[in-house]
């Protein structure tokens, strides 16, 4: 009879690489603002009863101002950037708006519903035994008060604050990655931003569900998957590992 060792040997040495892929952990990330929560209808919530049918015209403006601040040096909080922005905002528009009242945004974020189509959806990929994580260009303060709109709470959450930059920067998507040890193949990041998330993402090499909520209108083949709302989410990801037709494009 021959001796054990190197036949030992050797099925040791293959047995880390099999416990490895056979107990690796799946981790699906959202952007929050848009994704999971309805910012559009939260913001024009806070900010009708101060600026009334300037509502909508303030805050288009304000979306080109906040991506120019938050390419700023040094970093801002996201809280910030909020006021900043609505200020400019409301002088591009001349709406009426006060600096306190512009505070009113980021004093008001905890009543930022959650869409009411997440947590079902959230529900079912913790069954299948997927981590949930959130990577948001909020900061700190204000994300631990949307925290608390969720039934439960994530494994993971990255913030700008955190990371000191803003998405479409590759920084939330670089630490989550070295701190998670996720494999980029049981990784996929659910985002309604084709600006903020999808793009990076792409760059990035991952799987992306764009939830088209606003219907933008941007090309959907940049993405692995677009859905028009988080209904069937779960299942479209289940398919996406099982690989029932759903191709990956890098």
């Amino acid at each position: 009879m021959p001796p054990p060792g190197p036949i030992i040997t050797r099925l040791l040495a293959s047995l880390p690489n099999a416990l490895k892929k056979t107990m690796s952990v799946r981790w699906v990330t959202f952007d929050c603002f848009g994704t999971l929560v309805d910012w559009h209808s939260g913001f024009a919530a806070i900010l009708r009863p101060i600026v009334g049918d300037r509502t909508a015209e303030l805050l288009r403006a304000y979306h080109s101002f906040e991506r120019q601040i938050e390419a700023e040096r040094p970093h801002k909080l996201y809280a910030e950037v909020l006021t900043t922005a609505l200020l400019l905002a409301a002088r591009k528009t001349g709406a009426s708006l006060s600096e306190s009242q512009a505070r009113s945004l980021p004093e008001a974020w905890a009543s930022l519903p959650v869409f009411p189509d997440v947590e079902s959806e959230l529900a079912a990929l913790r069954k299948a035994g997927y981590k949930l994580a959130v990577l948001t260009n909020c900061d700190e303060a204000l994300f631990e008060q949307t925290a608390h709109c969720f039934l439960e709470s994530f494994d993971a959450v990255v913030t700008a604050e955190r990371v000191q930059d803003y998405k479409p920067s590759l920084s939330h998507f670089r630490f989550f990655s070295r701190t998670s040890g996720v494999d980029h193949a049981d990784w996929v990041h659910v985002v309604c931003s084709w600006f903020h998330d999808i793009a990076p993402a792409r760059k990035f090499g991952i799987y992306r569900i764009w939830l088209d909520r606003d219907g933008t209108g941007e090309d959907a083949a940049t993405a692995s998957r677009r859905l028009s709302s988080a209904k069937g989410l779960a299942e479209a990801i289940a398919q996406m590992h099982s690989g029932q037709g759903i191709l990956f494009r890098p």
